[in-house]
Parts: structure tokens; sequence; C-alpha cells
């Protein structure tokens, strides 16, 4: 069929929609016609044949709304992120602590094992990385980053529950880690559009990580605390490839991009502090925070020792120690002086005030 092109959009009454129609096919419409109701024609040359719908693909980066979109309400983070300075961002280096004893050296080796399954899953190459290839790497590294956290919480919620004690203040921090991962992948969606291929991948890696993590801190927490200190050198060390990367001109649209805005809104980057490499030292910060924390609460005694990390707390652990984005497995918090009761109990309420630190 061929259609007379019309110069404008022209809005047709029955009886001229009729006529053109008998135009065209040369026969009357007989008792069909009033059931022909042409409400317009288009300035368009029809061609081929058209799908049914011309709505664009769903893609995971259109999940999120434009900037400023009038129907979404901007609230604040369950939990604010800290502020860093740039100066401790720029002072986060690739570390190692050597593994001392068998859970240890387990925890390690299992750190090692999923290096390798990740490394082939997202076809890591040092020498051959491109901007799409960091980025599928790091949405596939925080899809799962995310799961120890949740699950370290909730085991900890439930025991706390079932046994009728406080937990120290371990749940919030460890909720708050898991909360973070899943802010850096929400960060990457904005710049990536995986397939169906890799979200496959990601959906069966996080069934089998979450089910082995969930099964691993029943048996050993303190294990799986050092396992994802570990983890997160890897993630400390995969960032600081990437911005070293970024600095000797080999990632070029990365140097041209900036920070997608609800980065800008989480960490609360300031005016011409909004790049791409800005971001990354902001995410590596992040996971060199992580991996400081779970390499201490692995020094900890995982039913007596209180969470350094929580309220008054760290705010004392940082007065005493200045641990700030520090290096990994540095510390086990032993007891509070008397005047303020111990998260413990009143049994080290009378005790001294006590801080050990380690370097192992």
């Amino acid at each position: 069929m061929s259609c007379t092109r019309l110069s404008n959009p022209t809005l047709l009454t029955k009886q001229s929609a009729t006529a053109l129609y008998k135009s065209l096919h040369g026969s009357a419409l007989g008792a069909n016609a009033p059931k022909l109701a042409c409400v317009g024609l288009h300035a368009q040359t029809i061609s081929g044949r058209r799908d049914f719908s011309s709505s664009q693909r769903t893609q995971l980066k259109m999940f999120f709304p434009k900037p400023n979109a009038p129907n979404i309400k901007i609230t604040k983070a369950a939990w604010a992120h800290p502020d860093y300075s740039e100066d401790q961002m720029k002072t986060v280096t690739v570390d190692h602590r050597q593994p001392k004893d068998f859970p240890d050296r387990v925890a390690f080796a299992m750190v090692r094992v999923m290096r390798f399954g990740l490394d082939i899953a997202t076809g890591y190459s040092h020498d051959k990385m491109t901007e799409r290839k960091y980025t599928i790497r790091n949405v596939f590294l925080e899809s799962v980053a995310g799961v120890p956290g949740m699950v370290a919480g909730m085991l900890r919620h439930l025991n706390s529950m079932r046994r009728m004690k406080r937990d120290n203040g371990w749940i919030e921090t460890l909720l708050e880690e898991s909360y973070n991962e899943r802010m850096h992948l929400l960060i990457f969606l904005q710049m990536a559009k995986p397939g169906w291929f890799m979200r496959l991948m990601v959906l069966g890696a996080q069934g089998v990580f979450f089910n082995a993590m969930f099964l691993s801190y029943l048996i050993s927490p303190r294990t799986c605390h050092r396992f994802v200190g570990y983890l997160e050198e890897e993630a400390v060390l995969t960032y600081t490839r990437e911005i070293e990367d970024l600095d000797a001109g080999k990632l070029p649209h990365w140097a041209k991009t900036q920070a997608p805005e609800i980065a800008v809104n989480y960490y609360q980057m300031p005016e011409g502090k909004r790049s791409m490499r800005d971001l990354l030292f902001y995410i590596r910060a992040d996971e060199s925070k992580h991996r400081e924390v779970n390499h201490t609460l692995g020094n900890l005694n995982q039913n007596e020792d209180p969470n350094p990390y929580a309220s008054s707390e760290r705010r004392k652990l940082y007065e005493l120690a200045s641990l700030v984005l520090s290096p990994p497995g540095l510390l086990r918090y032993t007891s509070t002086s008397s005047a303020e009761p111990s998260p413990r109990g009143a049994k080290h309420q009378s005790s001294s005030q006590a801080i050990t630190l380690f370097c192992p």
C-alpha cells in the first residue's frame, strides 16, 4: 500500500477520511464506513514493515531518573557518608596482611581462587584493559561485595535476639558496609548496560556466594572477616590500577567523564572535584576502610569484644590511635574506662582503659 504524503499534519473528519480511503482503493466501504475513525496523518513516509511498538528498548541505565526529575524526591542516605579529605584519599596504599595461622591461610586461599574466577569472568588482563572492561569488572565485583556485610549483620541480628543479649555494636557497622558497597554498584550502573549473560553470571555468583558466606559465618565468623579483609585488599589494588591507568592516559574516555549525579549526592563531592578520577579516589578510600575494619574485626573475640568503630568507642579509638584510613590488621580493643560503661556490660565498668594495637 502507498500513502499520499501531506505537507502538514491535518485533522480529517469522518467523511473526508472515507473519501480519501475510497480514492486510494477505488471501492466503497459500505457498512464498515462508520467504523473508520482517522484522527490525523503525520508528515512521514511509510516504508517497509514497522514494529508494533516504537518505544526504546529497556536498558539498565534508563532505570535511573534524569537529574531533577519532577516526580522524584531525593532523600538523605540512611547512612551518611563520612567526610574524607583529599590528602587522606591520596595516601591510601596497596597493602597486605600476611596470613598468620591456618584460618588466615584458608581465607587467603579462597580469595585467590575467587580472584582467579573473577579475572576469567571479566576478561581481566592488566595490559589490555579499557574503560568498558574496567566497568564490567567493577559491576561484577560490587554486585557480590555487598553480600558479606549483609549476611554477617543478619546472622548477628538473629543471634542477638535469640540469645537476648546486646551485640556490642557490630550489626550497624556490617550493614553500613553492605549499604556502601551497594551504592558503589548503583554508581557504576550509571555507566554500564550489562547484558543478559552478565546478569546471569551475577545471579549465579551472588546465589553461590550468599549461601557459602551464610554457612561459613555460622562456622567461623573470624575467618569470614579475614576473608573479606583480603577481598578488600584486591579491591584496593584494582582501583589503584584504574587510577594509574587513568593518569597514564590509557583511559581517555574516563578522563573526560564526570561523576554521575548519584555519586555527587552520596559523597557530597565539591564543585571542581567531580571527575571520574576523583570518584575512583572516593571508592578506593571506602574499600581501604572496609579492608581495615574487617581485618580488625578478625582480630577480635567474636562473642565478647565490642565493635571499636561504633559510636563513642569509635571516637575514643580515633583520638587515641589515629586509625582513619590506616593499614589492615590493626588492633584488639580490650576494655573502656570506668567513666563510661562498656557496651559489654557491668562486669567491665571498673576496668582501666586499654587499647592493644596489633601489626600482625
